[in-house]
This record gives C-alpha cells, structure tokens and sequence, in this order.
C-alpha cells in the first residue's frame, strides 16, 4: 500500500516519466528524474532539457573541444542507470581479496587493514593510533567464500538502489553503513579483529528496506532475507553479528534522512544530518568504549 505522503509529493517522481520514483535530481533545474533521464555533466547529473539548454549555450571552442573528448560512454553509462559505484567498489574490493590469496600475503593484508578496537585507544593499549581501520576493514575478507557472498550481495542492492539514490547519497550509505558496523563491534565485541563489508551491506539491505516501505512497496522479501541474515550471524562461528547490527541500524537512519529531506530546500539539511550522524558515530567509538574498559 502507497503511502499518503509518497503519492502527494510529486518530487518523488521523473518529471518527464511520472509513475518511475527516483532519489535523484537534475543539478540546473532540480526537477527529479530517473536514470533514463539523468546525462552526466560538470556540476553532476542534468535533466534532457537543461542538457539541451546547455548545448545551445556553448561556445564554438566548447563544441570543438566536444567533438574531439566527447565522451558518449560516460554519458550512456548515466542513461541507463548503470550502477558506477557498485561496479567500483566491486572491483576494489575483489582486487584487495584477489592479492590475498597469493600465499604469503593473507595474513600480512588482513592484520594491515582489519579493525581491532584497541588501534583506537594508544593510551590503553601499547598499539599506534590507526583510526582509518575503522573503514579499510570493508575491503578485505576472510576468504573466497566470505569475499565472493558479500561482492554477490553487494552487485545485488546496488542495481535497485544506486540508480535510485544516486551515486553522492549512495556511496555515503553504504561508508557510513560500514562505519556503524565498526562502531559497533567497538562497543560490544572490542576484543575481536573483524574484517569484510558485511555490515555496509546490511546497511544497504536495511537502507532498502525503508526506502521500500516509503515507496509503497512490497518489502515482505528483503524482511525476511535481512532477518535471515542476521539470524545466521548468532549460530554460525567466526561471523561478527555485532557489525551486522551496527550496519543495519546506522543503514536505516541514513534510510529514513533520504526520505525526510527529498524536497529542494531540504538539500543542505540532508547533508547536516548526514555529517551529524558521522560526527556522532566517531564521538561515540572514541569516548564511550575507553570508559567502559576502564571501569
């Protein structure tokens, strides 16, 4: 069932193509439109008319300079919708479990990039202060097995979510997703190494699952499958259920911030909010767990 508020803002709608719902807008007009309607320019993506607008505008250097470094790839990759970031954040991702399974260099690449809480506190701890783990453990993995589940997951959610959101509020779901997961295990688990994007995907499972809901559609199979999911973290060994919950929790209220700021006038205090969550996911990680293994 559609919910009222979804079916009275039209924002939430392409302007040329009304019953396809997007998150994205054109950066000239922004009017909303879908990944038919997005061509990628300078300022990011545009609609067709104020690409058309554009065009008549340019200077005859401008088109010369078109004619020679145009790049329709660039532009058919957009129209279509195709998902850039996942197809990036795949290929980093892969390439870093790849090098892993060169013998000698497993070991050596998960202890350089895996998050361990006490990197966090030199002051408790005789280890260096290294705070990026809290985001590089998101690409590496335990194993093929482990790599090979979360790049299948990961290639699933963003074909339906990346076009939707668009590539800026994409990305920053699923990073700050990663983020949470890590906060996470901070607090509850501080003594586990963990590696992998298991709790950035859970953040895009459970970001889709709010977005979903606000659309109006059927969310009954991403329910299950994310309960499933996390429910397999608790029986299985050497799965951390801590980061699966952090990201989930961090994906939906990043979730519901989209779905609460759509409107124009609302851009910057999308990003305030964002920019607030992270700030108070680091004040959280860096104050509380010390407080806790210091009691």
């Amino acid at each position: 069932m559609t919910t009222p508020e979804f079916t009275s803002n039209r924002d939430n709608f392409c302007y040329r193509h009304p019953d396809r719902q997007s998150f994205v807008l054109c950066q000239r007009c922004m009017r909303t439109i879908c990944p038919e309607c997005q061509t990628q320019a300078a300022v990011g993506v545009i609609c067709p008319e104020c690409m058309q607008e554009q065009r008549k505008n340019r200077t005859p250097a401008q088109k010369r300079a078109e004619r020679r470094w145009g790049n329709r790839g660039s532009v058919a990759a957009v129209r279509s919708g195709r998902p850039i970031v996942t197809y990036v954040l795949l290929a980093v991702t892969s390439f870093i479990g790849l090098v892993q399974l060169i013998p000698g260099l497993d070991g050596p690449i998960k202890q350089a990039l895996w998050f361990y809480a006490p990197y966090l506190y030199p002051n408790l701890f005789a280890l260096p202060f290294e705070p990026w783990r809290l985001m590089t453990a998101l690409f590496v993995h335990g194993g093929f097995v482990h790599l090979a589940l979360n790049m299948l997951a990961l290639w699933m959610l963003g074909q339906s979510l990346e076009p939707m959101l668009g590539r800026a509020r994409y990305l920053a779901l699923y990073l700050i997703s990663g983020l949470g997961g890590s906060v996470m295990v901070a607090l509850i688990a501080p003594g586990n190494p963990t590696v992998g994007a298991s709790g950035a995907i859970f953040g895009l499972m459970a970001g889709l699952l709010i977005i979903g809901r606000h659309i109006g559609a059927n969310v009954t199979g991403i329910l299950v499958i994310l309960g499933i999911n996390f429910a397999f973290g608790f029986f299985a060994g050497g799965i951390s259920w801590q980061a699966h919950l952090g990201g989930a929790i961090v994906g939906a209220l990043i979730a519901f911030i989209y779905t609460r700021t759509r409107r124009r006038e609302q851009r910057t205090w999308q990003i305030v909010l964002l920019s607030a969550t992270v700030v108070l996911l680091l004040a959280v990680v860096f104050l509380v767990p010390p407080l806790l293994l210091s009691a």
